[in-house]
């Protein structure tokens, strides 16, 4: 059962894949989340120089992270490229597709302990989650943490939602500690917004690499809020401490200020 119910994907998208075969122009491959449809990695498409063996850069039965070129349903074609994928991109749609097989996983298990069709739970559950909160998973972690009132404000019966909840606590961990902080830029260069920008971009790799999830919010030109959410305060303090450094030495040899206050 797919989660999203969607048949194809779109030309930009990332998806998993797995490797079938490979011949002489490139490497036919199935795409895990859309009921292994097989697309094409040309060669053209596998790196950014030439390609002198294939199996150096893919090999049967492996996974693999690709974007979509082009697709054509009337034809069932997909192509596909391995050089547009960034390492970032890779790590990215790998814990997006590992949270949605872990998601579908436990949907199904509850349909099983109440004897319900994947069908069934999808239409009374998983379509309302999915349409509530954006994602199955996003809306499952939100049961976990805040319990089956979360699925029951979705629309989901309070039976499913109990149900549902009780297997996300179980299963899925919450990370439960916030902490918060103002960050301070200026700049008299050109183009000192857009360095703060792309500067500021820095702040969710760092804590995506440190098991934490960060935003930030304008307070208005200079200020930002940043929000630092992860599993424990130990964490949560050892990140913000890496993303405070890192960017105070990234903007020193800026001709701006910065500074951080702690709330």
């Amino acid at each position: 059962m797919c989660a999203e119910k969607v048949e194809w994907p779109e030309v930009g998208d990332f998806v998993v894949a797995t490797v079938q075969r490979i011949v002489g122009h490139g490497a036919y491959v199935s795409l895990d989340e859309y009921d292994n449809k097989e697309g094409l990695l040309h060669i053209s498409e596998m790196s950014t120089s030439w390609v002198r063996n294939i199996r150096n850069h893919v090999r049967e039965k492996q996974t693999v992270v690709l974007q979509v070129n082009r697709v054509d349903p009337s034809r069932n074609q997909i192509d596909l490229s391995l050089r547009r994928v960034t390492q970032d991109d890779r790590r990215k749609k790998i814990e997006e597709w590992k949270k949605n097989r872990k998601a579908e996983t436990l949907l199904k298990g509850v349909a099983s302990a109440l004897k319900m069709t994947d069908e069934e739970i999808y239409k009374k559950a998983g379509s309302k989650i999915i349409e509530h909160f954006g994602g199955l998973y996003i809306g499952l972690e939100a049961a976990a943490k805040l319990g089956d009132e979360a699925l029951h404000e979705a629309g989901v019966n309070k039976k499913l939602s109990k149900a549902l909840a009780k297997s996300a606590q179980e299963k899925i961990i919450v990370k439960g500690v916030t902490i918060y902080g103002v960050i301070e830029m200026t700049s008299m260069e050109p183009r000192g917004v857009e360095d703060i920008k792309a500067t500021l971009l820095e702040t969710s790799k760092i804590a995506e690499e440190n098991d934490a999830s960060v935003s930030l919010t304008s307070l208005g030109a200079p200020k930002f809020r940043l929000e630092l959410t992860a599993e424990d305060y130990k964490i949560a303090e050892a990140t913000l401490i890496k993303i405070v450094d890192h960017t105070k030495d990234a903007w020193s040899s800026h001709d701006g200020s910065f500074s951080f206050v702690r709330e």
